[in-house]
């Protein structure tokens, strides 16, 4: 019975880590509000990324016109074996859901994750005929830069987490 209990209990974290490494992960298709009362379309969002990347990685019109068809090519697809790994997600939410279903649906979500790591390195490969790996280091800064103002920036609103002042309990 303890070792039954000891496998559910690890089953419910490897799921929730998975579903933290993806929220993570889908960050750059999150509604940006920027601080600002209305949602951003998803066209509006990419001009913003695309003008906070360009800005922060110091690149050139000519770079970031090769660059980020591909770039954007690649979050689509990430977002597609996002999509489907929440798919399998959400099948899990049925208390009936068998001990074997449930392996099924985390092999899904890891062979996501796997295929998604692969995606990165595949357009790495790309993004480097375009760009000095120096630069693809600054855009990867760029993008987490750029995510961690827009959680500021809903945080300001009122839509994030709201903390304590220090020393109040």
């Amino acid at each position: 019975m303890q070792n039954k209990v000891t496998t559910l209990n690890y089953l419910k974290m490897k799921r929730l880590i998975v579903l933290l490494v993806m929220i993570c992960g889908m960050m750059p298709l999150l509604w940006a509000s920027d601080g600002c009362d209305q949602h951003l379309s998803p066209e509006e969002f990419r001009a913003k990324q695309k003008a906070f990347i360009t800005e922060k990685a110091g690149l050139t019109s000519e770079e970031a016109a090769k660059f980020f068809p591909l770039y954007f090519e690649l979050q689509d697809r990430k977002k597609q074996l996002n999509d489907e790994a929440w798919k399998l997600l959400r099948q899990g939410k049925d208390e009936k859901t068998t001990e074997a279903q449930y392996e099924e649906i985390m092999e899904g979500v890891y062979d996501a994750r796997i295929a998604s790591d692969r995606l990165d390195k595949t357009y790495f490969d790309k993004f480097k005929k375009i760009l000095s790996c120096k630069k693809i280091y600054l855009v990867q800064r760029a993008e987490m830069r750029f995510h961690r103002e827009l959680l500021k920036g809903m945080h300001k609103k009122g839509d994030g987490p709201q903390r304590r002042p220090q020393g109040k309990k």
